[in-house]
């Protein structure tokens, strides 16, 4: 299925590069605080996506990883920023901060006369994978100075680097695994392979996230130092967790991921667990919202679930490897959402989007936000029930949500072009309902090439199910989790408004003229053109997507929760005979 898409952005060098200066002398003139730390990781993020994006680009150039000067800066800039962040770290985020004399060099190196290509890091950005990790992972590995540590790019470029730091090793390496996702290679130069296998009888670190569905960006580092002469008693795993690859991975590639170390320090251990309380998310949060004490109930993988329904048979269905990390924190007068809304500046980001959803009186108010995570009111509650209010209601309330999205807020990003959600749509309901279905569906779609000049991308919801709103005691309707679906790790991002109207459709079962007065409503007030051609194509891409995302949320599930996304994904398929009907 069509589902996941990674997000890249293009960037002139340079000014990355002022970013990342800025940061830093903000960090050398700031005081000793939380706040402090949360600016040189985001400096630190920042130059490893910059520094694995010009390595991408060289790699593209020749073919392969090779020896190069301004990777080597990239690499040293990265071990002097991840030195830092484990001294502030480990000092409780107290104590001076200071740089070598020589990093704004090593980050002058790295200004590029061309435009650089960019991944947003996924950990980072999506599954609260925090570079403290790593540092911590490091320190108890028990592991010596004489590593060669290896990152896997993307994001190993940087969390490479935390362990290098940790152990006092030098700059780590980057390599670039290419080729099928289940079968990846490496490609590297002889003059590049000679350096890095100088001590071939030392440790050898590799370094990444995951692993995935087959492991093998892991399992080809590791195939290719044993291939040049590492003994496999050498290779060091560092994981983002401790599970197994998933059921693509190659039989040999699980035996050694089995026989060999991993060192992992998990989210829980790191953030929730810590003997300093300075060091632990409860405490931050409730500094933030001032309140001295307070509980703390993990509402992660579908458990927020338990608090919003009494009957565990009205649960509706969780993608709960997609989930963020989330948590209910509780005190005398008030109760709180905790949810993680990404590194890297984006959780100020949301808070900003939210602060204005919320004066609107769409969303719960925010209190503020903690090293990553967003903190809004918890409302008390009833998951919304259309039953009990009349269908011109619920029209006219989504109307007036969605209005307000497409007029106050515009895109922040790019997203998926109309033709990649006519790719998506066509080949994920051929997967799951057939050729003759799909080749129906591509009809209905027609060239989408037509409908470009009519759209205009906004900041979309990109998740209107009834089980993400709430009726408040007050008698209001609340959207619950409003601000960061449409820079979630899939292929969608933000789009026309029409996106969202065709999910409200397709979520709520309006009928032909509730549609009509829905398109109506949402186009007066953002001034925009919502016709049946353009919901129609909507619509389609909307099912397909439906369809893929919960297709794939099967893995790993017990059966109850089969159960519910079974149901889920008939649901959308029943939808499409109307869709298609010629």
């Amino acid at each position: 299925m069509l589902v996941y898409g990674d997000v890249e952005h293009i960037e002139s060098a340079a000014a990355v590069c002022a970013s990342i200066s800025s940061m830093m002398m903000a960090c050398i003139e700031m005081q000793p605080s939380r706040q402090r730390h949360e600016i040189l990781v985001r400096a630190f993020i920042l130059a490893g996506e910059l520094v694995q994006g010009l390595a991408d680009q060289e790699f593209a150039s020749k073919g392969a990883d090779d020896l190069s000067e301004l990777q080597d800066a990239g690499a040293k800039l990265l071990l002097i920023q991840a030195r830092a962040i484990m001294q502030s770290w480990r000092n409780g985020f107290a104590g001076i901060l200071s740089f070598p004399d020589d990093w704004a060099a090593e980050l002058e190196s790295l200004d590029s006369v061309d435009p650089v290509r960019m991944k947003r890091a996924e950990g980072y950005a999506f599954y609260a994978l925090y570079p403290e990790s790593y540092i911590e992972a490091a320190l108890i590995s028990n592991l010596t100075p004489r590593t060669v540590v290896i990152g896997i790019r993307s994001i190993g470029t940087g969390l490479a680097a935390l362990v290098s730091a940790a152990l006092g090793a030098e700059p780590a390496y980057s390599l670039r695994p290419t080729g099928h996702p289940f079968e990846r290679q490496l490609h590297v130069t002889p003059a590049l392979s000679e350096r890095i296998l100088a001590e071939p009888e030392t440790d050898f670190a590799i370094v990444d996230e995951g692993p995935g569905l087959s492991g093998s960006s892991f399992g080809c580092v590791g195939d290719w130092l044993q291939a040049n002469g590492v003994a496999s008693g050498r290779l060091h795993f560092f994981p983002s967790h401790a599970g197994e690859p998933g059921p693509h991975a190659s039989e040999p590639h699980r035996t050694r991921w089995r026989d060999r170390p991993r060192h992992v320090v998990s989210f829980d251990d790191l953030m929730l667990k810590a003997k300093d309380p300075r060091r632990r998310l409860h405490t931050w949060a409730a500094d933030a919202v001032g309140v001295a004490r307070s509980s703390w109930r993990d509402l992660s993988g579908g458990a927020w679930r338990a608090v919003r329904y009494r009957d565990p048979s009205l649960w509706p269905p969780s993608y709960m490897q997609m989930e963020k990390r989330k948590f209910l924190m509780e005190a005398e007068g008030g109760a709180w959402h905790v949810k993680f809304a990404g590194l890297c500046g984006s959780d100020v980001d949301k808070a900003r989007r939210g602060s204005l959803l919320s004066e609107a009186g769409f969303i719960p108010k925010i209190a503020g936000t903690c090293y990553g995570f967003i903190i809004e009111e918890w409302l008390d509650g009833t998951p919304f029930d259309t039953r009990g209010l009349s269908r011109r209601h619920i029209v006219d309330h989504l109307g007036r949500y969605l209005g307000f999205r497409a007029r106050h807020l515009p895109a922040r990003n790019g997203g998926a072009s109309i033709q990649k959600l006519c790719e998506m749509a066509v080949f994920n309901i051929a997967e799951a309902a057939g050729s003759d279905t799909a080749g129906n569906l591509r009809c209905v779609i027609g060239a989408p090439e037509r409908l470009s000049r009519r759209l205009r991308r906004v900041d979309t919801d990109n998740r209107l199910h009834p089980w993400e709103w709430l009726t408040a005691t007050t008698g209001r309707i609340m959207k619950t989790d409003a601000l960061d679906h449409n820079a979630a790790h899939d292929l969608i991002g933000c789009q026309d408004i029409a996106w969202d109207v065709a999910g409200a459709c397709v979520e709520f079962q309006l009928s032909s003229k509730e549609r009509d007065r829905l398109a109506d409503l949402v186009g007066r007030e953002a001034d925009c053109d919502l016709r049946d051609d353009v919901l129609r194509f909507f619509e389609a891409c909307y099912l397909g997507f439906q369809i893929g995302l919960w297709s794939q949320a099967k893995a790993c599930v017990d059966c109850a929760e089969m159960e519910r996304i079974e149901s889920t994904i008939k649901r959308y398929l029943d939808r499409l005979p109307g869709l298609v009907r010629p």
